[in-house]
């Protein structure tokens, strides 16, 4: 009798084991601040991103991928949600956002969403909602919490992290403090720790499925790198000339050309952090069970206020504009689906934003999606699968511009089909572009195509009211 009990208690354990590895694992891979041009296979000029080309080549690489925000927090919280940023009152306030906090407090972010359908769920790098504890990653649905707090960049990409090399421009309000890695090696870099840290999760013995978020700080500023990567970018720039003026006066000041060389340095180490995790996957037989998620947060720093000096990190173009701005070249990013088997196409032109990414990837593990928690999401599962697009109208809503900082002005944005309506609330005036026709909005067709504008104009006004946007 015993030993039956015994056998049956094997073959118990042998069944959920067999039951947790048929499950599908998830890793999201975050790069902060990178432009929908700052890889080479997007025809980048000066960056090298075989890594990231490569999971393009053996995935799915999407050419109309968006963000909710062109700002950091914002796009964070619609990714953690499934939720416009505007529906909580971000980046400005509205009458149903407690104060001083990013989430309502009874909010399934999607680590929750996970959790909550037995993953073990890990979180490393940078989170920046919440300036308290009770709002970061081990608070929020995350079994482990790696360097994820209030901190929007680090004082130093250098360990130890908390000590910038200028001390002039540390923050004052401690936002620029990285919790959680006080230990560490001197000269350590921090892409590199936060791909260890999330190596050494991948190489544990997962009784469970595992749902991951690696989100970089990099490539925000401040701008540093290794040595051995600057050296080789500013090689690469010797006897180099570039046609045109470094700067164009438009939406601020615009940067025409890809040639910082401490960026570049950058990009290539966040590669490199992504060329080490997929060989991690595939070094313990994970891969073809994971889905890998590669995007961005908004898009690349290229524009800067009339009377401001700051380095800027890369050129969007041809895309207009850059982060903050949400022309294009400040909500279009990368995005790449792979792992599991999960397509056979290579590209796609559905229209999506990061609000989906919570919808698809339940749906895609085969969960059961939460419309009440993801409430600005849509799965596009099939899409994904069978290669085929569908309509999507997106929304944005920047009330909080930094003229001064990155050129911007306050506005509500809708794209419907391939029209993009904006709305300038500072000076009161619109914008209409025909996408398929003008992806580089050049051409403002608000007096030509007077049905279609009345038509946005009238989705601007319904929507600003169902999630009581402000200025």
């Amino acid at each position: 009798m015993k030993f039956l009990k015994l056998l049956v208690a094997s073959l118990l354990l042998m069944s959920c084991s067999v039951i947790a590895q048929n499950k599908k694992n998830v890793l999201v891979f975050v790069v902060d601040d990178l432009g929908y041009y700052d890889i080479s296979k997007h025809d980048a000029d000066f960056y090298e991103t075989p890594n990231i080309d490569q999971l393009a080549e053996d995935g799915l690489d999407f050419n109309n991928a968006y963000v909710a925000h062109p700002r950091c927090l914002p796009s964070r919280y619609a990714l953690q949600t499934g939720r416009y940023p505007a529906r909580a009152g971000i980046p400005s306030r509205n009458e149903n956002t407690i104060k001083d906090k990013k989430f309502y407090d009874n909010e399934v972010t999607i680590g929750q969403a996970f959790k909550n359908n037995g993953y073990h769920t890990f979180f490393a790098g940078k989170w920046h909602l919440g300036h308290k504890e009770d709002e970061w990653p081990q608070n929020k649905g995350y079994d482990i919490n790696i360097a994820g707090c209030a901190a929007g960049a680090p004082n130093s990409y250098f360990f130890p992290y908390n000590v910038p090399k200028n001390p002039k421009k540390v923050n004052k309000k401690g936002h620029g403090k990285i919790v959680g890695l006080d230990d560490g090696v001197e000269g350590e870099y921090l892409t590199d720790r936060l791909t260890d840290e999330t190596i050494n999760f991948i190489n544990e013995d997962h009784k469970d499925p595992f749902f991951i978020m690696l989100c970089h700080y990099g490539v925000h500023t401040p701008f540093q790198a290794k040595k051995e990567h600057i050296k080789k970018y500013k090689a690469k720039l010797e006897g180099v000339t570039f046609e045109g003026p470094e700067y164009t006066l438009q939406d601020g000041y615009t940067k025409m050309h890809q040639n910082n060389v401490v960026y570049g340095a950058m990009v290539e180490s966040v590669d490199e952090s992504l060329g080490r995790v997929v060989k991690a996957l595939k070094d313990k037989g994970l891969y073809d069970n994971t889905i890998i998620v590669f995007t961005s947060d908004h898009g690349g720093l290229s524009n800067r206020g009339v009377n401001n000096k700051r380095e800027l990190a890369t050129s969007n173009l041809p895309l207009r504009a850059g982060k903050g701005h949400t022309y294009e070249g400040g909500t279009k990013v990368p995005l790449i689906f792979a792992g599991a088997k999960i397509t056979k196409k290579h590209t796609t032109d559905q229209v999506t934003t990061n609000t989906d990414l919570y919808p698809t990837l339940l749906d895609l593990c085969d969960l059961d999606l939460i419309p009440s928690e993801h409430k600005d999401g849509k799965s596009i599962k099939t899409e994904i699968q069978k290669g085929k697009t569908t309509d999507r109208t997106l929304f944005w809503h920047s009330s909080r511009a930094r003229p001064k900082s990155t050129g911007d002005t306050n506005c509500t944005v809708v794209r419907d089909g391939n029209l993009k309506m904006s709305y300038f609330y500072d000076d009161d005036h619109y914008e209409l572009y025909d996408l398929s026709k003008d992806p580089f909005e050049k051409t403002n067709l608000i007096d030509v195509n007077k049905k279609d504008a009345a038509r946005l104009k009238q989705l601007i006004t319904t929507w600003k009211e169902e999630v009581k946007a402000t200025i």
